[in-house]
């Protein structure tokens, strides 16, 4: 019996290239769930939990990109994206990449190379789900898994956004943030708008971290952000 790697959800249109690419995930030790078009794909997604999806681009019923991008705004666990297609033009995989994608493959291609693809993005992302289960800052409390900031009067749940931007302010505690790295992994561009954008959502973050009154998030202007605490930056690893 093959070792289990992960449950994948395949979003793929075309019955017979959905039907021998899944089953030759299966042999390699992947659990895959198909949907033909991107609305039963959404409706899958929001059911069951994924380690990691592979959806065509050009579909019925809802493409490729608008699928990512409705993942992409309800992604809880932070679930891998690669894109499969036929097309090949630049603007294509650069919309792809913007909408959250981890990677890229276009038809034809070989299944070998697919399935590196799938298990290099894999284990990115395990490395990336170990590196803490929760911050503490001060006598606050965040766990990004479930995006659930723990303080003295109760437990707030942050949105996407601010869950992200706050855990890559913790990673870097004391140390510089910098903005284009925020800009780049949360907004997926770096420009006058979207810089505009991370600004509120920090004045949103110093609301949020007020309840700990040695906590707080400093402008480095011109550079980035800095999440400045009395207490040395620590956090606890996941088992």
């Amino acid at each position: 019996m093959k070792e289990f790697k992960g449950k994948i959800l395949m979003v793929e249109d075309d019955p017979n290239f959905g039907m021998v690419l899944g089953d030759f995930l299966r042999m390699n030790g992947y659990e895959v769930v198909q949907a033909a078009d991107g609305s039963i794909g959404l409706h899958k997604f929001k059911r069951e939990r994924f380690d990691l999806v592979l959806l065509d681009v050009m579909m019925p019923q809802m493409d490729g990109f608008t699928l990512a991008s409705h993942i992409s705004s309800m992604n809880y666990y932070q679930t891998p994206l690669i894109f499969i297609t036929a097309k090949e033009m630049k603007e294509d995989v650069l919309k792809g990449y913007k909408l959250g994608a981890d990677d890229y493959i276009i038809k034809p291609f070989d299944s070998e190379v697919l399935l590196m693809k799938i298990e290099a993005v894999l284990n990115r992302s395990k490395k990336s789900s170990e590196q803490a289960s929760e911050y503490r800052i001060g006598k606050l409390t965040y766990r990004p898994t479930t995006r659930e900031l723990e303080t003295p009067s109760g437990m707030q749940r942050l949105s996407p956004k601010e869950g992200k931007l706050l855990e890559l302010l913790c990673e870097s505690k004391n140390d510089l943030l910098p903005r284009s790295k925020a800009l780049n992994l949360i907004w997926k561009d770096d420009n006058y708008f979207t810089a505009r954008s991370m600004d509120v959502y920090i004045a949103k973050l110093r609301k949020i971290l007020k309840e700990e009154p040695n906590a707080k998030i400093i402008n480095i202007h011109g550079e980035g952000f800095r999440l400045m605490t009395q207490g040395k930056k620590e956090s606890i690893k996941a088992s």
